[in-house]
This record gives structure tokens, sequence and C-alpha cells, in this order.
């Protein structure tokens, strides 16, 4: 049986992994703003790519030990980093509709992990 602190310590990971999936989303964003298929649209790209790349070995790891309902109910949380990054990065607004959306996210999540 897992301790409490493993518990913890295994959806720090899986938040982590998440968090660095939301970098790619990120990139394709900075992409836009450069010219198609210029250098620096295309660096943007091949970055994006790398960051899915490797974000797809990391997720196959830190989903071991969670129920699938889980792990991905907890990758809904990307709407939130995005919307976060956004803010700061882009100084896009966060309106009263994207607070209710991330307030029932985390919601869900916290429902559905107290079922595991």
């Amino acid at each position: 049986m897992e301790t409490k602190k493993q518990v913890i310590k295994r959806y720090i990971i899986l938040h982590l992994c998440i968090l660095f999936f939301t970098m790619s989303t990120i990139m394709s964003k900075v992409a836009a703003k450069f010219d198609f298929l210029s250098i620096k649209y295309i660096i943007c790209f091949v970055i994006m790519f790398a960051i899915l790349g490797i974000y797809a070995i990391v997720w196959q790891q830190a989903i071991k030990g969670f129920s699938p309902s889980v792990a991905y109910s907890n990758k809904s949380v990307t709407t939130i980093w995005v919307l976060l990054f956004s803010n700061i990065l882009f100084q896009e607004g966060i309106e009263l509709q994207n607070i209710i959306g991330a307030a029932l996210i985390i919601l869900g999540v916290i429902l559905v992990a107290k079922n595991e």
C-alpha cells in the first residue's frame, strides 16, 4: 500500500509532466508571431515538436500507477496552465468565464481523484 507521501509525489510528477506539455502550446503561439516558414517560425516548431516528443515518453512513465480516468482528467489542467501563461507571457486577459471554467476543471479533477 502506498503512503500518502508517495501518492502526492506521483501527482506532482504527473502535473510537472502536464506543465511541460503546456510549453508546446506556448511555442506554437510564439511561432504565430513570425512569418510562415521563416527561420524563427521553423525553430519554434522544431522546439515544439521536441517538447512533444519528450513529453510522450515522460507521460507514459508518469501515468504508471494511475487509472486512465484519473490520468486523463488531470490532463485537463493544461487549460488552466495555458490560461495563466497566456496572461503572463502574451498579456491576454482572464475573464470571469475563464475563472469559472478553471474552477470547474479543478472540481472535476478532484472528484475523479477522490474515487481512486
